[in-house]
C-alpha cells in the first residue's frame, strides 16, 4: 500500500495546520502548485480566513491542544472526501528561559501546542486514514533545535526533540497501513516578523547566519519544497526520518 501522490488538479487533499503563519503559506503555496486541493488549518479564525483567501485554500477554524476538535475536524472533513496528508507545521515560540529560571506553566505551555497537538493530529489523521483503507502521508515540522542546543532556548527546542520521537514511534506503528510519517527540521527560517526582527546586516541576523555554513538564514521557499517531497509518491519507501533544512548548521 503506497500513500498518494501528486497529480491533476485535485487528486490529493492536504491539510496544513499552522496555516496562516508565514511557514504554513508558503507550504500552501508549494502545494497548490503541485494540483493539490488545500485545507488551512489554524487556532485564529480571522487570520486564517484571510491567508486561506489569499491563497485559494480552505479555512479551518482550530485549536489542535484540543483532542476532540482535532477528532470532529477529520471526521468532518471525511465526509467531504477525505484527507490524503498531513502537515503538522503549528507550534509556538512564546518563552525563553534557562534551565534554572524557567516556570513550569511556561514550559507547559509550549509542550501543549508543539508536542500534544502535534500528536492529536497526527492521531486523527491516522485513525481517518485507518478507516478510509490505509495510505496517506504526514510530515511534521520539527526543528534542529531538537539535537543541537542553544541557552534559552531549551523548552522549544526539547519539544522538537519530542516531535522526532514522536514521528519515529508514529512510523514504525503506522507503517503496517501504508502510513507514512516524517518530518522536516529546518533551522531559523527568515518569515516575514523574523526578518522585521532580524532585518539584513543587523547584528541579530550576522549572529545567527555565522552559525551556517551556508551563510545565511532559510527562506521559507528552502523549506516547502522538503514538505512536499517528503509527502509525495517520490517519498514512498521513506519514513521515519525527521529531514534537516539547515544551510549545514548541524555540521558546526
Amino acid at each position: 500500500m503506497t500513500s498518494p501522490t501528486p497529480g491533476s488538479a485535485g487528486s490529493r487533499t492536504v491539510l496544513i495546520t499552522g496555516g496562516a503563519g508565514g511557514i504554513g503559506q508558503g507550504i500552501a503555496r508549494a502545494f497548490a502548485a503541485a494540483g493539490d486541493r488545500v485545507i488551512l488549518a489554524d487556532r485564529d479564525a480571522a487570520a486564517v480566513a484571510a491567508a486561506a483567501e489569499a491563497l485559494g485554500a480552505e479555512p479551518l477554524a482550530l485549536d489542535i491542544t484540543d483532542a476532540a476538535s482535532a477528532a470532529e475536524a477529520l471526521h468532518g472533513l471525511a465526509e467531504r472526501g477525505g484527507v490524503d496528508a498531513l502537515v503538522n507545521n503549528a507550534g509556538i515560540l512564546s518563552v525563553h528561559g534557562t534551565v534554572t529560571e524557567l516556570e513550569p506553566d511556561a514550559y507547559r505551555s509550549i509542550l501543549e501546542v508543539n508536542v500534544i497537538g502535534t500528536f492529536n493530529m497526527l492521531q486523527a489523521f491516522a485513525r481517518h486514514r485507518i478507516v478510509a483503507g490505509g495510505g496517506g502521508a504526514v510530515v511534521n515540522i520539527s526543528s534542529i533545535g531538537g539535537r543541537q542546543p542553544t541557552p534559552g532556548m531549551g523548552a522549544y527546542e526539547s519539544s522538537k526533540a519530542a516531535v522526532d520521537s514522536v514521528t519515529r514511534w508514529a512510523a514504525i506503528e503506522l507503517a503496517a497501513h501504508g502510513i507514512r510519517v516524517n518530518a522536516v527540521a529546518p533551522g531559523p527560517v527568515l518569515t516575514p516578523m523574523l526578518e522585521m526582527g532580524m532585518p539584513e546586516g543587523s547584528p541579530a541576523r550576522e549572529a545567527w547566519s555565522s552559525r551556517i555554513p551556508l551563510g545565511d538564514l532559510a527562506q521559507v521557499s528552502d523549506i516547502a519544497p522538503a514538505v512536499v517531497f517528503l509527502a509525495s509518491g517520490s517519498a514512498g519507501h521513506i519514513t521515519g526520518v525527521s529531514l534537516a533544512v539547515d544551510g549545514g548548521q548541524l555540521l558546526t
